[in-house]
Formats: structure tokens, sequence, C-alpha cells
């Protein structure tokens, strides 16, 4: 067998994710036929290039050196495919990536996309790990993902990638049985939790260690498990394990979802996108890690450094519930490969549009909508002040935090 350039990207995808699973689903293949591929491109070469470990599929000393030649050639393929097709003038052709973690705002992005790209192919590829979305991003894989990075385990960005910040510090919720004592309480102690088995989805980046620090600092030693979110929901309403969940996360039958007292378990929602040459844009382009221009919120608030000018109320969309099948790593139209849009994404209009379907879908959700009040977030300066009537119907007129 000649070596080829899938086979290279099929290397440099399993490295990338650390999982013959998850760069399975990235390429398109089922997880054998990736197998027997790598077997394959292992003969050809006479030796073996990854080595399989209880946390992943790591390069051998031979792997990393066969790496090393083939990131080159994968991203100068890319390079030369993505100028070839906007020299051709394929604008009939234009494609849109987007990716995420899973976030229930998804849906309402997609919408609003759509809306503003009608024309364009819009396709979404949902995947548990950040880490494999911001490799999709720099290998012009995806045009843009939006993640979120756990506080203490900071995501690894490749060069040439930026980030503009939705959420500097956004808390996680807990998940847990509704017949559970601490469920009665407005806010949940993680001591309330002591001798609770938690679980956490080994596929999310920096979750298992981020919780394991939270609840070193807080002197406590309870049992951690890893499972499958998608199972979740069940073990937690039976009362077998308490997880952590995203905010606008809904209750399921028997599951309640209460926020963390004092804001223990936090995140950092971004979107990742290409960083734009200096020759294309007359300047030298927004940092990484910067966000878009400073705003002036309503009623004379603070400006605010994260969020782009909105363009739309802000409408209520249904609550769903704990991670669901989209959460966890499943694709919907996943991206061609070697694609791109025909003209420059306007990033910071998709980043307006992702701000919008978050504040609804935040707002949408009880328990967060109380939180970002209590804590005046910044994601409410972009909307109407709340009047004191609003105040007394949510039941915040009172003090500002949560006993």
């Amino acid at each position: 067998m000649e070596l080829e350039v899938r086979h290279l990207r099929a290397l440099c995808a399993i490295a990338d994710t650390g999982s013959l699973r998850k760069a399975a689903r990235q390429l398109g293949m089922t997880q054998p036929s990736l197998t027997t591929q790598l077997r394959r491109i292992e003969n050809t070469i006479g030796g073996r290039l990854f080595s399989r470990e209880v946390t992943g599929s790591r390069p051998t000393p031979l792997g990393r050196s066969v790496l090393c030649r083939a990131r080159p050639i994968v991203a100068e393929m890319n390079a030369l495919l993505s100028e070839v097709r906007l020299e051709a003038g394929q604008t009939a052709d234009a494609r849109l990536r987007i990716g995420s973690t899973g976030s229930r705002a998804v849906v309402g992005w997609l919408r609003r996309l759509r809306d503003r790209y009608p024309d364009a192919d819009t396709t979404i590829h949902i995947d548990v790990s950040a880490n494999a979305l911001l490799q999709m991003v720099a290998a012009n894989q995806l045009d843009v993902a939006f993640v979120h990075e756990v506080e203490g385990a900071p995501l690894r960005v490749p060069e040439g990638v930026e980030r503009r910040v939705l959420v500097e510090r956004e808390p996680q919720f807990v998940a847990l049985a509704e017949t559970h004592p601490a469920a009665a309480r407005p806010a949940v102690r993680l001591a309330d939790l002591a001798a609770d088995q938690w679980m956490v989805d080994p596929s999310v980046d920096g979750e298992g260690p981020g919780l394991r620090r939270v609840l070193a600092a807080a002197g406590l030693n309870p049992r951690v498990v890893y499972g499958d979110y998608l199972t979740a929901a069940d073990l937690v309403a039976s009362g077998e394990v308490v997880t952590p969940c995203q905010p606008t996360a809904r209750s399921r039958q028997g599951v309640a979802v209460r926020p963390l007292h004092g804001d223990p378990l936090t995140v950092r929602l971004f979107l990742a996108s290409r960083a734009v040459p200096a020759a294309r844009t007359g300047a030298a382009g927004p940092d990484p890690d910067t966000a878009l221009p400073a705003r002036t919120g309503a009623a004379g608030s603070a400006p605010d450094t994260a969020l782009p000018a909105r363009t739309g109320a802000a409408g209520s969309a249904p609550d769903t519930a704990l991670p669901t099948e989209a959460d966890t790593g499943t694709e919907a139209a996943g991206p061609g490969p070697d694609t791109a849009p025909a003209a420059p994404l306007d990033v910071d209009a998709l980043f307006g549009d992702l701000a919008d379907a978050y504040f609804e879908i935040a707002w949408a959700s009880p328990a967060y909508r109380q939180w970002l009040v209590r804590n005046e977030s910044p994601l409410l300066r972009s909307h109407e002040p709340l009047t004191r009537d609003a105040l007394d119907v949510l039941d915040l007129a009172g003090p500002a935090e949560v006993s």
C-alpha cells in the first residue's frame, strides 16, 4: 500500500484526539474501519505508530517522527485546496462549517446563521472534546467552534487560532436526585454532597481534573467515577450519582438541577476562529483572547468587553434536559474535508448571533436566570434593565446572594 494524504490525515486525527473512536467520528468513518486502516499504515511503515493506553492512544517515538513530517503535508494540502477553490470562484458551493461542544444554544445559533446566510450550506459538528474542535479549526476543517474551557484545566489552543470570549466565568450547576436532601435548598454546598458518588464523562476535556481540584480544595475526597452523559439522567434520578451540569440544563423527571454555593466549578465560553492574516486586513488584527469592541449597556451600565452589539430581541425557548446525544459527540451533517467558504467570514456577526442565541437559552432556564440577575452578569448588559416588578416576579428583589 502506498501512503496517501488521507492516511496522513488519519494519523493526525488520532494524535490530536488521542482516541481512535473520536478520530473516526471526526473523519466520518467507523472505528473498525479506522483501526484496519491504521494497521495497514503501520504495516507499510514497518512499526507501531500508536500505543493503546488507559488514557487513550499515544504516539510512539516512531509515530512522533512520522507526525512531524505528516502535519506540514496535511496543512499544505488544506491550504492548496482552499486557495484553488477560492480562485475558481466557487460561490455556489459556499459552506459555513461550525462546531460546538454540547450546548442548548446551538439550535438558536443555527437558526440565526441560516437566516443570515440563506444560500450557504451550513453544517454543525458536535464533539464533547473542545481540544478536538480547536484542532479542526486550526486545520481548516471548521470555520468557527463554540467551546467551553474548565477553570484550572486550560485547553490546547493551536497557533493561529484566536478566541472571542462570550462568558468569562460561567458557573457549573449540579444535577442530583429530587429526593436528595440537598435538593430542597436553593443552592447546594459541596459538603452536602460529601457522601455522594460523582460521575464525569472522561471525554469532556478538563472536567475530571477540574472537579477533583475543586473537591480537594474543599477538603473532600468522594468517589469519582467515569461514565457517559447519555446514561447520566437515569443514574442521577436513582440516586446512584450526582454530576456537574451546565446551568442551562433543565431537570428531567426525578432530577433536580441546582447551583453550587460559591460557584466553585466554572468554565469560560468562547468562540474560536482562524486568525485573519494582517496582509488581508491591512491591520494587525485582534489579539487572541481579546473580546470584541466595548459596548455600552442599557441605562448607563458599564461597557461590556465580551459581547458584541446585539441585533435582535431575546425570545423564550423551552427548557431541555441534561446532556443529550447532541452533547456527547454525535455529528449532524459533519464538515466535508478541506472545504472553505467562498468569501472571508464575518466572525463578528457569527459571534453576535451566538451571543443572542446563548442569552435566549440562558434566560429561559429559571435557575440560571436567577443566577444571572443576582450576580449582575455581563450577559444582561445588552438587554433592557429589569424593573422592580420583574425582580419581584423572579423573587430577586432581596439580598444579592443565595444563602
